[in-house]
């Protein structure tokens, strides 16, 4: 079998394995970002599911990187392919909406720095705990090995919660493209 890791060069350059290894990882984390700051920033709900799609897209990138193609399939199948989709049929069945009455002025100016603030007391927090957490490897075993069969089994034997759990993000989504469609039309 062969090794998950292999051993650092000592100078990588651009045009080796691990420097082209290293700007598509950077370029997939530049896809994360870009598309949350697409889904984040834009004025039209139409540019924010497609920048929400954007940055499950690059998240997707990110979980094969970690070595699991399974979940990164899952990730696009379930997330690209269910969630953007359902948000953006909820939205186009919505109809435009009302401009903000002077009463809730306050409200909308209040939101985008409260948001930002609260946004960047996550990133802090998630940042020291990332620094200060000892990180260890674990070594796979044969028991271990991440074939799609396996996962299967274990996906709907011992954790089948998380299976059940898809099916509810699945749902909420749902859900959510009614309530913007059923609002928009009344």
């Amino acid at each position: 079998m062969q090794p998950l890791v292999w051993p650092p060069m000592a100078n990588p350059t651009l045009f080796s394995l691990e420097g082209a290894v290293g700007i598509i990882f950077l370029l997939t984390i530049a896809l994360v970002v870009t598309g949350g700051l697409i889904a984040v920033v834009s004025q039209r709900l139409v540019r924010a599911v497609s920048g929400l799609a954007i940055c499950f897209t690059g998240l997707a990138g990110v979980y094969y990187f970690l070595l699991s193609p399974f979940v990164a399939m899952m990730q696009l199948l379930i997330y690209v392919g269910a969630v953007s989709i359902l948000i953006a049929f909820g939205i186009m069945m919505a109809t435009p909406e009302q401009e903000i009455g002077p009463g809730n002025a306050w409200i909308s100016r209040l939101v985008g720095p409260l948001g930002a603030s609260v946004g960047g007391l996550f990133f802090a927090a998630l940042t020291i705990l990332g620094l200060k957490t000892p990180w260890q490897v674990f070594p796979r075993t044969a028991e271990a090995s991440g074939d799609i069969e396996q996962v299967g089994k274990t996906l709907l034997t011992s954790h089948s919660m998380v299976f059940e759990l898809i099916s509810i993000v699945l749902l909420m989504a749902i859900i959510g493209a009614l309530v913007i469609a059923r609002r928009g039309r009344n």
